[in-house]
């Protein structure tokens, strides 16, 4: 029944055992993490043999045909198995020692040959044997000692501390002779490839004191020694021997990579009923971790006569889980069945909040979540940020030619979605809100007639210039009177290279930067209200939400009403509209107003706005305290004791439960707190938002640098100087604009947009805090299983 829910429909399972910690089936669970760790130890083999290609990411065709496999089945078999790869292993390790050696000892005597060979080319009076225990010096004092040899392989990396460590332990009386191995000895541990040298130490006296703490330090530093032969002749016969023997061992590891590929080629072939599937041991190690979160489940089931346990399911979808339940009872008759009972008291626990997303809106939800999970049914910010997220991101990045690269990056990635699903799962999730931006961005930059800092004439231009003197005069109606329109759509041409064109775009960007961001937090407050409505909080709605709105309107809607007024109606003496904005706030006259009867309804206005303040900070908290006595009251009279924690605050309480008794003083100074932060917070989030008009600028200022200081210094030179360095600065130009135009920039001005939605935005309404809705979900399972 698990599995099947588990496959079909979306529940999220409560721990019935978290108190008592009783966890009946955790014996099913401990051999489950046997079986994963011997998968682990076969995947780490498997991957050691080049040969051997494991197919992935086959999840479909996994969950089609999933019912091939039976626990009991596949932990027999990977016992099996494991058994067999431990003894194979070791039989590797043992024939690659000997291998290894047989490598070292046949160095050890080429370097002998080489020594003894030039030592018996020395004295040639002397039979050979003789030459080697004949005294060096015939009259010295010491003449009648041998030298003593010491012969073996030390790692390349500790040959400076093993010479130190020598000349130390015998006090500089000995002398160390090393030369590289040619060819690199395979560690059996690791399996890596490491360099080492021979070495040879010469010192008096054959055995001894001297010896013993020379073979004291070699053991120290776990090298490998190895007899030195007394004579070449016996060196010959050696390596002649060692030679023979590397071969046999050569052909013995072949044969055993030949017998191992022939055994690990059934575990990475796909199953016999399932030959377009993933290979048996990555559908083994997927059906160990479905079968592992099944037993999970069960752990967190009530034992009795029956397993009980509480769920959360969407209420969409109780139907469907029935008919699963019933239809999974009568086709296996034999057992007592799984009955759903819906309970629908009100529960003290706040429920987890459930969001559908589908492939387009859970890259927008993601960053929702991100900063902070929903409270169950308060107002989502994700469904409006996946239209706002891509439009600001736009307006900051307008650029027709940069947003074409951003779109068309995006395109490919929508197009090779299914190659990414597993080896890139974060531009798998982020690949439409990537479409997104790009959409806007190109649309944007069409709304700022700006390709590469180049203004397009698309249309014919609303500017001429009839004396050719730089004097450009408008052809349309400036006063709106029923003449010739502007520039069909965007920004006039005209304006790309004029004298006044930043003071022009500047005015024109910083003034829909506040347009925007009003309207934006004027829809953070409607979500509020419909939180407030929704919660039947009628205190809130009154004395938070209206004053919110009147506060919002009357001052930041009436400085938008403003501009529009400004760009809709000419006015001859036109009013500044930073210094009516100081003069409705101060009270002073406005010499120059919008139109007659202006200056009276902004201080209208601005009444209302002064009068909202005090209606947010004061009723509020007396409100709560009359219900709290209130209920109270009512409490005592019939013999109870009010009991006020988090869990139980209804909506009236405002959220200002915290989980202690009713404190007057700390609800008031709460309010104030808020208050004063809605008041000067919508001030500067207001002016927050003219970093869209400043990152907009930026973009448009660096793209115009870049373009001026490479393809244009090209352009300006003489034919055909011109055509070969606009071949070196068309690379620089394109290199500098991936780096910095389409990589910085544009997570810049991802980062400023995420603190637009984040602060200014959802601070309006969003108190997150949410449970996420986790449901037991196979399918989402295995493919996280597979990303990691």
């Amino acid at each position: 029944y698990i599995e099947r829910v588990g496959k079909a429909t979306n529940i999220q399972f409560e721990d019935m055992n978290a108190h008592h910690m009783r966890r009946p089936y955790r014996k099913h669970i401990q051999r489950i993490d046997e079986l994963e760790r011997i998968l682990r130890f076969m995947f780490d083999e498997l991957s050691r043999l080049e040969v051997c290609g494991i197919t992935q990411n086959k999840l479909n065709e996994y969950l089609d045909f999933d019912g091939n496999y039976k626990l009991d089945e596949v932990e027999v078999d990977l016992q099996q198995l494991y058994a067999n790869f431990v003894k194979f292993k070791g039989n590797n390790t043992v024939l690659l020692n000997e291998k290894n050696q047989a490598v070292e000892e046949s160095e050890v005597i080429t370097a002998a040959l080489q020594i003894l060979g030039s030592a018996g080319s020395a004295a040639p009076s002397f039979s050979e044997a003789e030459s080697l225990r004949r005294p060096i010096l015939e009259d010295d004092a010491l003449g009648g000692r041998r030298l003593g040899y010491v012969a073996g392989v030390v790692l390349k990396a500790d040959e400076q501390r093993f010479s130190r460590a020598l000349w130390r332990a015998s006090r500089g009386n000995v002398f160390v002779q090393f030369s590289p191995i040619s060819q690199k000895v395979e560690d059996p541990k690791t399996g890596q490839a490491v360099d080492k040298s021979v070495f040879v130490i010469y010192f008096q006296g054959s055995e001894g004191s001297m010896k013993d703490r020379i073979v004291k330090v070699c053991t120290a530093f776990g090298v490998n020694m190895y007899a030195w032969p007394s004579s070449p002749e016996i060196a010959r016969q050696r390596d002649i021997f060692l030679k023979t023997q590397l071969q046999d061992k050569d052909k013995a590891l072949q044969a055993y990579q030949k017998f191992l590929y022939n055994e690990t080629k059934d575990l990475v072939s796909p199953h016999i009923r399932n030959s377009t599937g993933n290979s048996k041991i990555e559908d083994w190690r997927l059906f160990c971790t479905k079968e592992k979160a099944i037993y999970n489940i069960l752990n967190q089931c009530e034992e009795g006569m029956v397993l009980r346990v509480n769920v959360w399911y969407p209420t969409a979808e109780e139907a469907q889980i029935k008919g699963i339940l019933k239809t999974e009872s009568d086709v296996t008759p034999d057992s007592s069945g799984a009955v759903l009972n819906a309970d629908r008291a009100p529960k003290h626990a706040m429920p987890p909040t459930y969001i559908r997303t589908n492939e387009y809106t859970e890259a927008f939800q993601e960053v929702v979540d991100t900063y902070g999970i929903p409270r169950y049914q308060e107002a989502n910010p994700a469904l409006f940020a996946t239209v706002t997220f891509p439009f600001i991101f736009g307006m900051m990045y307008g650029d027709i030619g940069h947003g074409t690269i951003l779109l068309l990056a995006g395109l490919w990635l929508v197009h090779n979605a299914e190659s990414l699903r597993f080896t890139q799962p974060v531009l798998f999730m982020a690949r439409y809100m990537l479409l997104s931006m790009g959409i806007f961005a190109t649309f944007a930059g069409f709304m700022y007639n700006d390709f590469f800092s180049i203004g397009l004439q698309l249309f014919p231009s609303g500017f001429e210039d009839p004396d050719g003197d730089g004097q450009w005069t408008p052809t349309y109606d400036v006063t709106n009177s029923g003449g010739k329109g502007p520039y069909p759509f965007g920004v006039d041409w005209a304006w790309h290279g004029a004298g006044n064109e930043l003071l022009y775009i500047n005015s024109m960007k910083m003034k829909l930067s506040v347009l925007f961001g009003v309207l934006q937090m004027t829809l953070g407050l409607l979500l509020r209200w419909s939180n407030a409505v929704y919660d039947r909080n009628l205190t809130d709605f009154i004395f938070e939400c209206i004053p919110m709105m009147v506060f919002m309107l009357c001052f930041f809607g009436w400085m938008d009403v403003m501009i529009l007024y400004k760009w809709t109606h000419p006015i001859d003496d036109s009013p500044n509209i930073i210094n009516s904005l100081i003069c409705m706030a101060m009270g002073q006259k406005d010499n120059n107003p919008l139109w007659p009867g202006s200056v009276e309804l902004a201080q209208k206005l601005m009444m209302y706005t002064v009068l909202s303040v005090p209606l947010m900070l004061f009723p509020k908290p007396f409100i709560l305290l009359w219900q709290h006595n209130r209920a109270e009251k009512q409490a005592q009279a019939k013999g109870h004791r009010l009991l006020e924690d988090a869990e139980s605050a209804g909506p009236s309480s405002g959220g200002h439960g915290h989980g202690e008794e009713f404190e007057f003083g700390e609800i008031f100074i709460h309010q104030i707190i808020e208050t004063i932060e809605y008041v000067l917070g919508t001030v500067s989030h207001t002016a927050s938002y003219l970093r869209i008009w400043a990152l907009s600028l930026a973009h448009q200022q660096l793209s115009l640098v870049f373009f001026q200081k490479t393809l244009n210094m090209g352009l300006e030179m003489s034919f055909p100087a011109n055509g070969i360095m606009l071949y070196f600065m068309f690379g620089a130009w394109f290199g500098i604009t991936c780096c910095v135009l389409l990589g910085m920039d544009v997570l810049e001005c991802f980062l400023h947009t995420l603190r637009l939605h984040w602060v200014e935005f959802q601070s309006k309404f969003y108190k997150a805090g949410g449970e996420k809705f986790a449901p037991f979900n196979i399918r989402k399972l295995l493919s996280d299983s597979t990303t990691d």
